[in-house]
């Protein structure tokens, strides 16, 4: 026994960091760069998703009347449809980011790569014309998802093992990050963009992310060693493999674009349908080889048969909770005053009102939870997910009053908006926490770290929803259509909570 204690203990401080020395709120020292980076990247992202679609129809037949011009000009469909797809890319491409960090480069390397790729796409959005625009957006998508599984993934590398009692405590900490940045974004970005120029709005997002990158790679030797090794390198013939099959798609896209170009048949829809498609067909793929695969046990194959019941419902959650950047946010820039007791406003600083709802309300929830649960009547994970699936119906069925109320051209108050956001961050609440639980709790063995790439897959698939609609001519801002989605996910919830014995009877031992 001593010699295996001996050896554990070498293990331990191979891996983990040192318990004892400064701190950083009581928890290990690299904490504090990993929160500076994840606050700064989502300064950068939330910033620039303020100004999105808002740039987009800027100088266009849709755009606010006296508002400033200067953006591409676009019809609120067309931006509404490209915001969506954005957004979805960036949750579609947290799988293959993880993949890498787990494969190519380790998450340290991956996340440092991914600094430098987001930082140029903020670049990229602030030189004008549209080619530049488009190349910031990839550039973006792409580094959010290289460093979205990889920055958390070294979170949990900083303790030791699962059991650790500071582990929540950190994540928790770190989530704060995500909340701050998030928060101060619209109001700095935002006004700047709106107010002064789009691009220097922009530029200031790339800022951001330089300071986030700057801040990593300086307090990047107090991260765990672990967090440098590449987990499951990937082995030579395999690379190739992989790099003669995306050669080819790549090869087949050229040209299938090439002649679409070249015989002037090229719009927008040419590009933003087959991406919608594609991030509809791939979580009902990936979902399908998981369930259908046979190595799995009799009870993982039931888990993962109630799994799916989580993720359908979550991806008409975020169907309606991904508006608010597009839909809500158009609906901020033309239809609400922005104004409050004579001081002015940009619209995007709506966009800060759901990260500051969740600093106050997540303390709130998190303390009801844990009285209920010292009752025994904490609400199963069912019930939870059935009052956010009514609660994010109960918003749009708020929107859409607000929304009759402006149907003359009268501008509603603020406070419309911000009850809504109200109501949609306590469905987030009930939802998007319990939902990352349950998919570590529900993962097969097999496929334990894909799963969370998973759960953001509903992201993905909802967003692509919103995008299909809006590229088909659906005019999400139609009272019938809000009040058509509201009835959705209000419908889905009800499923939820009628059907929650036999969804609880597949979770097995979960609930």
């Amino acid at each position: 026994m001593a010699s295996s204690l001996t050896k554990d203990a070498a293990e331990r401080e191979k891996t983990s960091p040192a318990v004892g020395g400064k701190t950083f709120f009581g928890h290990p020292r690299g904490l504090a760069p990993l929160f500076m980076t994840e606050m700064w990247e989502r300064f950068s992202y939330y910033g620039m998703r303020a100004l999105l679609v808002i740039y987009l129809i800027a100088g266009g037949p849709d755009a606010k009347p006296g508002s400033q011009g200067g953006g591409l000009g676009m019809s609120e469909a067309n931006a509404v449809a490209i915001y969506s797809v954005y957004v979805a890319m960036v949750y579609l491409l947290a799988m293959p980011g993880g993949w890498f960090g787990d494969r190519v480069w380790g998450p340290r390397k991956t996340v440092a790569i991914a600094g430098g790729v987001i930082m140029a796409g903020h670049l990229c959005l602030a030189l004008p014309g549209q080619a530049a625009f488009f190349a910031g957006l990839a550039l973006v998508a792409i580094g959010s998802g290289l460093l979205k599984s990889n920055i958390s993934t070294m979170v949990g590398h900083l303790y030791d093992g699962p059991k650790d009692p500071r582990r929540d405590g950190g994540f928790t900490i770190f989530y704060m990050g995500v909340n701050t940045g998030a928060f101060a974004a619209p109001l700095v970005i935002g006004t700047v963009g709106q107010e002064v120029n789009w691009h220097l709005g922009f530029a200031l997002a790339a800022m951001g992310m330089g300071i986030g990158l700057a801040c990593f790679l300086f307090g990047s030797r107090h991260l765990s060693p672990v967090s440098s090794t590449v987990p499951s390198p990937l082995p030579k013939d395999e690379r190739n493999v992989l790099l003669r099959k995306a050669a080819i798609w790549l090869g087949v896209a050229a040209v299938f674009y090439g002649v679409v170009g070249g015989t002037g048949h090229f719009t927008l829809n040419w590009a933003v349908i087959p991406i919608t498609i594609l991030g509809l067909i791939i979580p009902i793929t990936v979902l399908f080889r998981i369930k259908r695969d046979k190595e799995l046990s009799d009870t993982e194959q039931t888990k993962v048969s109630g799994y799916i019941w989580f993720f359908v419902a979550a991806a008409v959650f975020w169907m309606i909770f991904d508006q608010a950047g597009s839909t809500m946010s158009t609906f901020a820039e033309k239809k609400t005053t922005d104004n409050v007791f004579g001081l002015h406003f940009p619209s995007s600083w709506f966009q800060s009102v759901n990260p500051l709802w969740v600093m106050a309300l997540a303390p709130v929830f998190a303390s009801v939870w844990l009285a209920l649960a010292r009752r025994r009547k904490e609400p199963t994970t069912t019930v939870k997910f059935s009052l956010a699936m009514i609660a994010i119906g109960v918003s749009f069925v708020v929107f859409a009053s607000a929304m009759g109320l402006a149907s003359d051209g009268a501008k509603v108050s603020p406070a419309w908006l911000l009850g809504i956001y109200m109501v949609q961050t306590m469905g987030e609440l009930c939802l998007s926490p319990v939902g990352l639980s349950l998919t570590t709790k529900m993962a097969p063995q097999k496929y334990a770290s894909q799963m969370l790439g998973v759960w953001f897959l509903a992201v993905t698939a909802g967003d692509c929803v919103t995008g299909l609609l809006s590229t088909a001519g659906v005019d999400l801002n139609g009272v019938g259509v809000i009040l058509g989605e509201a009835a959705i996910a209000v419908a889905a919830g009800t499923a939820i909570w009628v059907s929650r014995k036999k969804v609880e009877g597949l979770m097995g031992d979960v609930h």
